[in-house]
């Protein structure tokens, strides 16, 4: 599960993507460039044709008829006790395994509207050393992640405003060398057993695919990316610190 990514600036962006095919993007730019569930962040969708269009929206998917821009969780209370309010649902990540029958994702993705989400890097946590230590994935030849997503527009049913929203589909990474190592593990399940989830990057050859593909050849792409994808800097520094821990323990 991803709840941090950073923009790709515009730049690097614009040249990466036209290499490979034409696009539209926005003039506009948020004021922060990291992004958090709830923000506002970039998302690529079929424009019509061969064309593709870059648009700004949130970082949650708002479900189908939700009566608010984020769709709310009724919190529980105890007898006696005043009632918290509302929460927002966290809708940024979706599962690839419940993602056609899910109330909130399952129209975007029967329906097809699927996008890319380009990301400079995206944060996960790694709990080897009993704490939290941040990773930022990035790419090992420093190009963007383009990110599987599907999106949604929501209408407002007071203001007639239109949403663009979209999440970031996930698949299970248990066993991968690298994406193994994140997440704060279950004691009580087996290591085959943890369902760790993992983001899902496509190439450039696979974007027309993913994008207006059958459903057959969206869902073959969707798979973790192999380690060397990946750099390593804040696997090694951690490592690192492991290494040293023991040496530590062992005076």
């Amino acid at each position: 599960m991803c709840n941090l990514y950073h923009l790709t600036p515009k730049n690097d962006l614009e040249v990466y993507v036209r290499r490979h095919l034409g696009i539209w993007l926005p003039e506009q730019v948020p004021d922060k460039p990291f992004v958090g569930p709830f923000d506002t962040g970039l998302f690529l969708r079929p424009a019509g044709g061969d064309a593709v269009e870059g648009v700004w929206g949130q970082w949650g998917l708002i479900r189908p008829g939700a009566p608010a821009r984020t769709d709310m969780i009724q919190p529980k209370t105890m007898p006696g006790r005043k009632t918290p309010a509302p929460r927002p649902r966290t809708t940024n990540n979706a599962r690839l395994e419940t993602v056609a029958t899910s109330p909130t994702f399952r129209a975007a993705w029967n329906e097809g509207r699927r996008c890319l989400i380009p990301a400079a890097w995206y944060q996960e946590p790694n709990w080897e050393s009993g704490k939290n230590r941040w990773w930022q994935l990035r790419r090992a030849d420093g190009l963007p992640w383009m990110l599987a997503g599907l999106w949604n527009e929501w209408v407002d049913p007071v203001t007639g405003e239109v949403v663009p929203s979209f999440t970031m589909l996930t698949c299970n990474c248990d066993g991968h060398p690298l994406l193994g190592r994140l997440h704060k593990p279950d004691p009580s399940l087996p290591a085959q057993a943890q369902d760790k989830r993992a983001v899902i990057h496509i190439e450039p050859q696979d974007w027309t695919a993913w994008l207006t593909g059958a459903v057959a050849q969206a869902q073959a792409l969707l798979h973790p990316q192999a380690s060397g994808f990946f750099d390593q800097a804040d696997a090694r520094s951690t490592d690192e610190a492991l290494a040293l821990r023991a040496v530590q323990q062992q005076r």
